[in-house]
């Protein structure tokens, strides 16, 4: 099924919105993202989501957005589906705590 970009706008929304929302709530720190595999499986799906309904958004519509690094959001998509085991694990901590939140400001105004 194809999306518009606005029913993908809104996944994503959706998505970064319900990670950060549980992150929150239940007061996950970076180290137990560092050391526990199960929050790292848990974390992977809402940005496999998040990234590729990043990518297939139109060029038209990322170039109108050019302030949410969209080749950023998809590139980390593509690393976790196909370089599992060399991922970064700071690295998604630090998206998952300090970026997702961002995105989600950013996102709100285009829902």
């Amino acid at each position: 099924m194809k999306y518009s970009d606005e029913q993908r706008i809104k996944k994503i929304y959706e998505n970064a919105k319900k990670l950060d929302e549980y992150i929150k709530s239940n007061n996950i720190q970076k180290d137990q993202l560092l050391q526990e595999q199960t929050l790292q499986w848990l974390v992977t799906t809402p940005l496999y989501n998040i990234g590729e309904n990043a990518y297939y958004l139109s060029d038209d519509y990322k170039n109108k957005t050019p302030e949410i690094p969209w080749k950023m959001i998809s590139g980390l998509r593509h690393r976790l589906v196909h370089d599992y085991d060399g991922i970064n694990w700071t690295i998604i901590a630090d998206v998952v705590l300090e970026e997702i939140p961002d995105l989600i400001e950013q996102l709100k105004y285009l829902v």
